[in-house]
């Protein structure tokens, strides 16, 4: 294998990686292929370039970079003379990672939210001999619980500290 080749194949390796990592975190393959491809190239690629290198559709990376770029992972590039669209990484991608998950983090935590709100209003409307039951106190009391664990997470999510170091760790 010379050198071009073993040197595609760890960036290949690595973008599929991200992939896999982004996937699991909810994010989607696509997104988190892209970024890390990003990443790895030393200069700009246009949205062709991308597509081709990933074996991906024009339109799925338009849509991940616009999403990257939407949480500053990602930024466009002009290049003179080339009406294309070029993007790389962003110069600190760590902050933007730690933005990034922190805004994930805060969307999953109030969606948790919402549904156990809803729980809460189904139970406070169950009829009166399922009130009266042992499961439904332990239900009742479990979910309260958790609302209580959500509302405290919000709020260390929201704490102007933890934002601060978000942005300041590289």
């Amino acid at each position: 294998m010379d050198r071009h080749d073993t040197l595609t194949e760890v960036r290949m390796r690595l973008v599929e990686t991200g992939g896999r990592t982004s996937l699991d975190l909810g994010a989607g393959r696509i997104v988190g292929q892209i970024m890390v491809y990003l990443y790895l190239q030393k200069d700009e690629q246009s949205l062709d370039t991308i597509g081709e290198s990933l074996a991906l559709s024009k339109a799925s990376v338009s849509i991940a970079v616009r999403q990257l770029e939407q949480i500053g992972l990602v930024r466009r590039v002009w290049v003179k003379g080339d009406r294309k669209k070029y993007y790389r990484s962003a110069d600190n991608i760590g902050s933007g990672l730690q933005q990034g998950l922190l805004s994930f983090l805060r969307q999953k935590v109030v969606f948790f939210g919402v549904e156990l709100e809803g729980a809460l209003s189904m139970l406070e409307s169950a009829p009166a001999d399922i009130k009266n039951s042992e499961e439904y106190l332990f239900l009742q009391q479990r979910v309260n619980r958790a609302s209580k664990l959500q509302t405290i997470l919000l709020k260390v999510l929201g704490n102007p500290l933890v934002n601060f170091l978000a942005k300041n760790i590289t």
